[in-house]
């Protein structure tokens, strides 16, 4: 009974060493994007609360929390707390699975990728019901759009990752990067890698595909109806989302933890040493974190039915092609 209490408070240790960092790192990815905006724009990010505007975040976060929450009449109570709550949790289930290094994951599943495509398919409940709930037919359209758009582009992501399956003959997170060790997959995938970085800012729901919350004809999507802390709990799963999808890039194209293929891990001195390897995967990230800005800051946004042609007509064909490619290559040369 005591090893079993032991191992639970060990267990949830493990999650808190996770969460934690993950929460920071999604409080100060909106000052990023805040500052480097403001820098591609030519005017000054936030600069007032803290030094060079380091406590915005907390500033935003104490906001949010103390103020009231509405709560639209005819409303279903229920559901309308359950979304945002749902969309939250669902954000930080996801890296249960990432390795941050050879022997630092917290569930090692032989079925990583198989867990990251349902968790990614759940997603799309909490907009439904975030939609649905509040009772608003703004709302409930932004919902129906942004469910559309991410299973349109779910598939094209589902065809990709079985390309780097097939390439990696596992679908093992680790396995995955191990298998990069001599070639990073970006070289013979990069077809897929330009895919897959445009279909991860739809099914993010981000600019230019940030159709759901456009502004102009919809009073800001699925999320209009929510206010103080469920604005919130959205706003992070938003932005945890974003920073899971540029970790799964780097997993899957960039090697994980794994250092630039021109060098051997005795160069850097990587075998048994998490900290370095933690160092290597985050500097990866930032390539993805930085598209996403970047996209946002310089790109106009599509029109709906230019978003849905170029998921279904131009994506899903393409993905597709170069499976039937990949896997065609791999049988001939007897690698899988």
């Amino acid at each position: 009974m005591f090893l079993t209490l032991l191992n639970v408070i060990y267990f949830l240790i493990k999650i808190l060493i996770i969460v934690v960092p993950v929460l920071i790192a999604v409080a100060y990815f909106t000052l990023a994007e805040r500052k480097i905006m403001g820098s591609i724009q030519r005017r000054k990010g936030p600069n007032v609360i803290g030094f060079l505007g380091l406590l915005q975040p907390l500033a935003d976060g104490l906001k949010l929390l103390v103020k009231e929450t509405i709560i639209p009449s005819n409303s279903n109570l229920v559901l309308f707390f359950l979304a945002p709550i749902l969309a939250f949790s669902l954000s930080l289930l996801n890296w249960a699975v990432i390795p941050f290094s050879e022997n630092c994951v917290l569930s090692d599943l032989n079925v990583g990728i198989l867990y990251i495509l349902s968790i990614s398919s759940l997603n799309v409940y909490s907009i439904i019901l975030a939609g649905w709930a509040s009772n608003s037919k703004y709302s409930f359209l932004g919902a129906i759009r942004s469910a559309s758009q991410m299973i349109s582009y779910e598939v094209s992501i589902g065809f990709i990752l079985l390309t780097v399956v097939f390439c990696s003959n596992s679908y093992n997170l680790s396995n995955i990067i191990l298998s990069q060790e001599k070639s990073w997959f970006i070289f013979p995938l990069f077809p897929m890698f330009l895919i897959f970085c445009v279909s991860m800012l739809a099914e993010t729901n981000r600019h230019p595909f940030d159709l759901p919350e456009a502004e102009a004809e919809l009073v800001s999507g699925y999320n209009v109806e929510y206010s103080a802390m469920t604005f919130a709990l959205f706003f992070l799963g938003e932005y945890g989302n974003m920073l899971f999808m540029s970790t799964l890039l780097t997993v899957l194209f960039f090697g994980g933890w794994l250092p630039t293929p021109l060098f051997s891990d005795s160069c850097f001195g990587l075998q048994n040493n998490n900290l370095l390897s933690a160092f290597f995967f985050s500097f990866k990230i930032l390539f993805g974190v930085f598209l996403f800005i970047i996209a946002r800051a310089a790109l106009p946004r599509y029109r709906y039915d230019q978003l849905m042609d170029l998921g279904w007509k131009c994506f899903l064909p393409i993905s597709i092609s170069y499976l039937i490619f990949t896997a065609s290559i791999l049988i001939s040369f007897n690698w899988i």
